[in-house]
């Protein structure tokens, strides 16, 4: 497998401070790093072992979502919501419970099958985030319960070979190099600060 996991979601925020407040403070999730310069900042919050990103930057506004968790729409729009798991049933109601005594609202515990979930939105981002408990442990995979199930999807779970062209021309090492990104400048300071070490 190519992947290791998820590196990082990224979104835009309006408002860096109530962001912060939010995913740091009342989710509780670490605040893991962060550049910036003026008009713009990237911060990284820990969640599992990858991250949730914000930029925030002079002209960005709060997403403008109308739709509900999971519900259809024929909007022209790629992105449903984020679901972050949580380790017990119990950590499920105790966020939900943060979530009530913070004035958010906060649907009712949803039984899923395979998850327990609640669904609320970020206040600063008008962000759509379910948080998930699962409740079963898939042993089979893919566990497909369907009607009528695709038949790419009982392929199996591991890549089909054949299905995209192969590779004719590998990078060479190189030619290995990247464009310095909006993060770039400060890498130094970084390292310096001990903040940060090399991965060679």
């Amino acid at each position: 497998m190519i992947f290791t996991g998820l590196n990082h979601l990224a979104f835009i925020t309006p408002n860096m401070e109530k962001t912060i407040r939010f995913y740091r403070d009342l989710l509780e999730m670490d605040l893991v790093s962060g550049v910036g310069h003026p008009g713009f900042r990237h911060y990284f919050f820990k969640c599992g072992e990858g991250s949730v990103a914000f930029f925030e930057y002079d002209e960005a506004k709060p997403m403008k979502y109308e739709k509900f968790h999971g519900a259809p729409t024929s909007e022209p729009i790629g992105f449903d919501h984020v679901s972050f798991t949580v380790e017990s049933r119990e950590a499920l109601f105790g966020l939900r419970d943060k979530l009530l005594a913070a004035k958010i609202e906060v649907s009712e515990a949803i039984d899923h099958g395979t998850l327990w979930s609640i669904y609320f939105f970020d206040p600063c981002n008008n962000l759509p985030l379910e948080a998930s408990w699962n409740c079963l442990e898939i042993i089979e995979t893919p566990a497909i319960v369907e009607s009528k199930p695709l038949k790419v999807a009982l392929e199996g779970s591991k890549p089909q070979p054949g299905q995209w062209p192969s590779v004719s021309a590998p990078t060479k090492p190189t030619e290995m190099v990247a464009k310095p990104g909006n993060g770039f400048g400060m890498r130094n300071e970084f390292l310096q600060r001990g903040l940060a070490k090399k991965i060679e």
